[in-house]
């Protein structure tokens, strides 16, 4: 075993994902040394097996509904034929174009990049699966995640798969049950449905986009509705009996009920990745439901050993990672760090139609204690949506409401609808400075766009509004 000196790095990392390779590229701008180590490559699931192939394969579904519906726009298109090999050629050349790139900004940074599996070990040391053991003044996990399964639905990669084996699929199948109707969940049954393959959504909750405003969720669901995606919620899976003649399978849920399908899709959440992660006498401490435990800091129990990402019980977002990478960094260098505000941090899903929000719903709030106004604007009438022919959605405004009755700070915004995930930033905005929907109001918004949707909502809000009533 290769052992370097204690001090010949700054920061090791652990892990580099999202968290991780964001951490490395901060330590390393602020003059730190840094190693990562890796057992793939960087990148970490958002980039090679999560956000960026599935939101490839939904662009691949947007670009099917676009030529599917060019005769109302007087193009002759005819009617198209997905070839899906030819979607994951190009999901994976994006992939990989981005990947290298990652790993080029790295090295040009002077950010050491160590192949294997890290574990920490006592004394801000790190054994590497590869047979070298490095130290560092400070220790970053960043290990990530993996998909979560289930009793009775044990993996095989062919009829039971999860997000890892549904994104390296060389052919569609004709049906499929996905089990869970969260976001990741929803993304799949949306391109996978837009692309000829008959879904059924099995939720074991009330209903579907659990955490989302119930009008937003309402506006999903209609729209699965009329695309024909089955959505079963209060639903127990129980097992599955595979085909005799070997291809699909029987899915047994409900109350006996069965369901046969050509693959099952495991989409119940990712837990965090700790398989080797940590040796005896670290003393970092890790929850029963395996997170490690932080402080707001992104400190863990042992000093000098910091945790961020999927790794500890936080929103398990890519962008949440990068803000946890940099308050976690600025900790170790002496900065004033100021700690990441859960409850107000960007939200978005992907599925046909978007979904995009940050802070309170309107039952939160309500649940929290506060009297709040409310404001919801239809994208019916919104001009942009009606040019694009994607009027199903809504901007909705959640504030808080002052003793005279006007609408105070805002406390959240709701969106759904076309490209509203990027149009979060100014409601992202309006909520962590806690503007007031009068002040924001103020402001011009362009015509004719999907975000002035946005401002029109806002001034609607405060009793004035022009379009919106």
């Amino acid at each position: 075993m290769t052992t370097t000196t204690a001090g010949d790095f700054d920061l090791v990392v652990i892990g580099g994902g999202p968290g991780g390779y964001a951490a490395a590229l901060y330590a390393a701008s602020a003059g730190m040394r840094v190693a990562v180590v890796e057992k793939e490559k960087v990148g970490g699931t958002c980039l090679l097996k999560g956000c960026v192939p599935t939101k490839e394969f939904l662009e691949t579904a947007s670009v099917y509904r676009t030529v599917s519906n060019a005769k109302e726009f007087g193009v002759e298109a005819g009617q198209p034929v997905v070839d899906f090999s030819i979607s994951q050629d190009r999901k994976q050349k994006v992939v990989d174009h981005l990947q290298r790139g990652l790993t080029g900004l790295m090295r040009s940074r002077g950010i050491e990049i160590l192949q294997g599996k890290g574990t920490l070990t006592p004394s801000h040391k790190v054994r590497i699966s590869s047979g070298e053991e490095i130290a560092g003044r400070h220790i970053l996990l960043a290990s990530g995640s993996v998909p979560r399964t289930i009793p009775g639905f044990d993996i095989d990669g062919k009829t039971v798969i999860t997000s890892d084996e549904l994104l390296s699929l060389s052919d569609l199948p004709s049906s499929a049950v996905v089990i869970g109707g969260g976001a990741i969940g929803c993304e799949f049954a949306s391109f996978l449905s837009d692309l000829g393959v008959h879904i059924t959504i099995l939720e074991a909750l009330p209903r579907i986009l659990a955490g989302c405003d119930s009008d937003v969720v309402t506006v999903v669901a209609r729209s699965f509705r009329k695309r024909g995606i089955e959505v079963k919620t209060n639903v127990q899976v129980h097992g599955h009996r595979p085909n005799e003649h070997g291809k699909g399978t029987t899915v047994i849920y409900g109350q006996g009920e069965e369901l046969n399908v050509d693959v099952v899709i495991v989409s119940v959440g990712r837990r965090p990745y700790t398989e080797g992660l940590l040796a005896p006498g670290t003393g970092v401490s890790v929850s029963a439901k395996g997170f490690v435990e932080v402080d707001p800091r992104m400190r863990t129990t042992a000093d000098g050993v910091w945790a961020v990402g999927d790794l500890v019980d936080t929103p398990q977002l890519a962008h949440v990672g990068f803000a946890e990478a940099i308050v976690a960094v600025k900790d170790m260098l002496g900065e004033d760090a100021v700690p990441v505000d859960y409850t107000k941090v960007p939200w978005c899903i992907y599925c046909h139609p978007e979904v995009a929000f940050v802070g309170l719903t309107e039952e939160a709030a309500l649940s929290a204690g506060y009297e709040v106004v409310v404001k919801k604007d239809p994208l019916g009438g919104n001009s942009r949506a009606r040019i694009l022919g994607e009027t199903d959605g809504l901007v909705k405004v959640v504030a808080e409401r002052n003793p005279d009755g006007h609408p105070g700070r805002v406390l959240g915004v709701h969106m759904v609808g076309p490209w509203v995930t990027e149009q979060l930033g100014q409601a992202y905005l309006s909520v962590n400075w806690e503007a007031a929907p009068e002040e924001i109001a103020q402001f011009i918004q362009p015509h004719p766009t999907l975000s002035e949707a946005f401002g029109e909502t806002m001034l609607a809000i405060t009793g004035r509004g022009l379009h919106v009533g």
